[in-house]
């Protein structure tokens, strides 16, 4: 597991061990999943939670967003965040339950401010999700400059393997 950053900060052990998953097995969903849930502390001390698409390398998660908004503003007012990934399930024959497997990370958020490495981060999102043949270099120089991308170091991550009944 990646080391916890905030010597102030105890993450939980998981209640229901036996259904933990590896480090790898975690990390495996970070790779092939295409979005998760970025929960921030949003206005009046509300959480906020937002759909996104992302990135996974080198125990960070990357994401793009637009110059300003809700969550630009919390992360800028406390940078902890939490990220959720779920896998689609499995649904037993016969049976209304699911399996799936989730992810949460843990850590902090900031944006990214390197110019080049911004652009790199935003061509690997796009070969992540862009189609085969579509024009990114065209999609960068009309949405790059209007882009911003968010690195969350994980600072803690665990895995589970949920059975429904």
């Amino acid at each position: 597991m990646e080391q916890n950053q905030d010597p102030q900060t105890t993450f939980r052990p998981m209640r229901r061990f036996k259904q933990q998953l590896t480090h790898d097995e975690c990390i495996a969903i970070l790779q092939s999943q295409p979005r998760g849930i970025l929960a921030v502390l949003g206005d009046g001390g509300y959480p906020y939670t937002v759909p996104l698409d992302f990135l996974y390398r080198d125990g960070r998660l990357y994401f793009h967003c637009a110059k300003e908004g809700h969550k630009l503003d919390a992360i800028r007012s406390c940078n902890k965040a939490s990220f959720c990934v779920l896998t689609d399930g499995v649904k037993e024959p016969s049976s209304w339950w699911y399996h799936f497997d989730s992810v949460i990370c843990f850590g902090r958020v900031h944006i990214v401010d390197n110019p080049s490495l911004k652009d790199s981060l935003l061509r690997m999102l796009g070969a992540k999700y862009f189609p085969q043949g579509y024009d990114l270099e065209a999609d960068m120089a009309q949405n790059a400059p209007r882009a911003e991308v968010l690195e969350l170091q994980i600072e803690h991550l665990s895995g589970k393997r949920v059975k429904e009944k």
